[in-house]
């Protein structure tokens, strides 16, 4: 029986291994894992980007390469000898993205994806029944102030629980009050007292959802 294990190898037509080394080893710091007679193996923490030395590169590929700082990546490919294709960028995908071509014609790409404190707009509420308009801009800013790594369980949770506390009717900024205090542990409640108070909420009147299990 055969078994597919996934893909280990992209091959990469260089015209001189030691030139685009320096590139993809010494700027992008993919270590050799293992070389031969007119190759090497380098470990891009994915799959092994293998530079094959050819005569003439008559095929060119591109790569994406996600990184943690776009420009500063761009800027030492660049410094490399690279050839700019265009600089850093953010995209409607919510992302910031460079490329750039290296000697052989070969496109790098290099990306991160952007937090919602990025997008330069707050996301739409994944709401299924009847809310007013003011208090999903409350809620919408009221989620600014959870982190963004936790942003989007975080709304999904709220605005379920915002309708389960009224089935009947739209969903007011009383509610998304209690949703807000509610969908957290009881524990960490402590911490959503200053974005309330920064909204005007007198959580005083909320002392019940702080307390409540």
């Amino acid at each position: 029986m055969n078994h597919i294990f996934g893909v280990s190898h992209l091959d990469i037509p260089v015209r001189s291994i030691e030139r685009a080394q320096r590139l993809y080893g010494a700027v992008l710091g993919f270590p050799v894992k293992a070389k031969g007679e007119g190759w090497v193996d380098l470990d891009s923490n994915t799959v092994a980007l293998r530079l094959l030395e050819v005569p003439r590169v008559e095929r060119q590929i591109s790569l994406r390469v996600q990184v943690s700082d776009v420009p500063t990546v761009h800027r030492a490919l660049v410094s490399a000898g690279a050839t700019e294709l265009y600089a850093p960028l953010k995209t409607p995908e919510h992302e910031e993205m460079s490329s750039v071509r290296d000697d052989d014609g070969h496109v790098v790409l290099v990306w991160r994806p952007l937090s919602e404190d990025e997008y330069g707009y707050l996301p739409a509420l994944p709401v299924e029944g009847k809310w007013r308009d003011d208090a999903q801009a409350l809620l919408k800013s009221l989620l600014t102030a959870v982190p963004s790594l936790f942003r989007v369980l975080a709304r999904r949770k709220i605005v379920r629980l915002a309708e389960e506390l009224s089935p009947r009717a739209a969903v007011d900024k009383h509610t998304v009050v209690r949703a807000y205090i509610l969908a957290s542990s009881r524990i960490t409640r402590y911490r959503l007292v200053e974005p309330l108070k920064k909204h005007g909420i007198d959580v005083e009147a909320y002392q019940a959802d702080f307390d409540a299990d």
